[in-house]
């Protein structure tokens, strides 16, 4: 997924956070169909037995007395009227109007089956219920608020209804055919949202939102430790062991990693001692061969014998020095990189070779000075004895130090660049032994770059000649 988290702590927070809103929206849905469902209920069933009280009432009267009776009754938010034509309401107008829907069902409830009833919800207030009716009084007593109030007759009403209630106009026959006529309103309470039920559901999805991120940080901790571990081997393979804490897959995966750890650092140390005692053996045959060879008259044929000997020792050193170099005990410490650099350019500078120095380090570089010094040579040493001179450009920034070794040679096949670093590798003739250096350099140096935690690369320069930069972390002494 494009904008999903990379981390599988935010994953697994996308995920538990998304199905609890989900969750939480359905169960306020439903909890919301419910509560009006049961608030149009009560409230229907209050004004449809008071509408009933009233038929009955009026049905036990003679005609002459109903009208005393309904100016009794006359008031709003419910208006009683025997002067109103019937209205003729359509068989299945209203289906999906929930309020018209429960309204009816209670009012059938409170009359009686056989009650003939005409019900219609009307789109605003009917005359009868606006302000200013005649018959209204003009002025209200503050008193009498609370009580208007409990019958449905809201704050504002004399400027109008309150928002979200319901005005009906209900017809109902009496025993003799005469057909009365109630306007009623509403409460618009079965629409308000309870401030208990919301905070309710805030506290619910706070409470969950707080532990399940918790539970999710406890589950991936482990695994950033592991994570962080993985990437802290490649520098020291003799690190502290990962602590074996946590649930149980986190103890097995950590137990797993330093099981691990432990027969690299003894595979290393063993290739380390075989390739030493390769170097002790070789020595002293090496040393028989040097003394007969100067035992030998023709100049020419010793000439050859010396060089080939100083070639197998050579050879010798430098893969002991790339064993040392990949398993280092060198102590980090702050140094001035920048005098480490000049001092390297003088020593070359003092052998006829042009090393030439762009840009500065101003801040201290916490690294191993001889391990860096070693690097650095190495790719200064390639560049002259490759392209015949050095440029050396130094980018120092917060965080990061990169150093750029530049050389004027033939560079090397793109295909080549990467498989350079492989010991006793060697590509094409201008890079063969007949130039010198054994094949290892490249090698011993991007170890001695990763074992700081940076790296080293080769780039192919578009005018001519190889690039090798190093980049070199600002990660704190230890």
């Amino acid at each position: 997924m494009r904008f999903a988290p990379r981390s599988l702590f935010g994953r697994l927070v996308l995920i538990l956070l998304g199905g609890l809103i989900i969750a939480q929206l359905a169960t306020a849905y439903l909890n919301l169909a419910e509560r009006d469902q049961l608030l149009y209920q009560a409230g229907g069933m209050r004004l449809a037995q008071q509408i009933s009280d009233i038929v009955k009432l009026l049905d036990s009267l003679p005609a002459a007395e109903r009208r005393k009776v309904v100016a009794v009754f006359n008031a709003p938010p419910l208006t009683v009227s025997l002067d109103r034509p019937r209205i003729t309401t359509r068989q299945g107008s209203a289906e999906g109007d929930f309020a018209h829907s429960m309204f009816s069902t209670v009012l059938r409830f409170a009359l009686g089956e056989d009650a003939q009833v005409n019900l219609v919800r009307l789109e605003k207030a009917p005359e009868s219920l606006r302000p200013g009716r005649r018959g209204e009084p003009p002025e209200m007593d503050m008193g009498m608020m609370p009580m208007m109030q409990g019958r449905g007759w809201g704050r504002g009403m004399g400027p109008g209804y309150a928002q979200g209630g319901t005005f009906f106009m209900v017809q109902i026959a009496l025993h003799d055919g005469t057909w009365v006529t109630f306007d009623s309103f509403l409460s618009p309470q079965a629409t308000a949202v309870p401030l208990r039920l919301a905070l309710t559901l805030l506290i619910l999805l706070g409470t969950v939102i707080a532990l399940s991120l918790v539970a999710v940080r406890w589950v991936t901790g482990p695994l950033s430790e592991l994570a962080i571990a993985a990437e802290k081997l490649g520098e020291d393979i003799n690190r502290p062991p990962l602590p074996e804490t946590g649930p149980s897959e986190a103890q097995r995966a950590a137990r797993a990693f330093n099981t691990m750890q432990r027969r690299l650092a003894r595979f290393i140390a063993d290739r380390t001692r075989i390739f030493t005692a390769m170097s002790h053996d070789l020595k002293t045959p090496i040393t028989r061969l040097r003394l007969r060879t100067e035992l030998l008259d023709d100049e020419t044929l010793r000439a050859k014998f010396v060089k080939d000997l100083e070639e197998m020792e050579g050879m010798v050193t430098q893969t002991l020095d790339f064993m040392r170099d990949a398993n280092t005990q060198e102590a980090v410490q702050r140094l001035d990189a920048m005098a480490l650099i000049e001092s390297l350019q003088t020593d070359y500078q003092d052998t006829g070779s042009k090393v030439h120095i762009e840009g500065g380090v101003v801040q201290p570089y916490p690294g191993r000075p001889l391990g860096l010094r070693r690097c650095l040579g190495n790719l200064v040493g390639n560049a002259i004895r490759y392209g015949g001179r050095a440029t050396i450009k130094l980018e120092d920034a917060a965080n990061l130090l990169t150093i750029r070794v530049l050389d004027d040679g033939p560079g090397i096949p793109e295909e080549e660049l990467e498989q350079a670093f492989e010991p006793f590798f060697r590509g094409e003739a201008s890079r063969s032994r007949e130039t010198g250096g054994s094949g290892l350099g490249l090698g011993i140096a991007r170890n001695i770059a990763r074992a700081h935690g940076g790296d080293l690369v080769l780039r192919n320069r578009p005018e001519g000649g190889l690039e090798a930069i190093l980049t070199l972390p600002r990660i704190p002494a230890a």
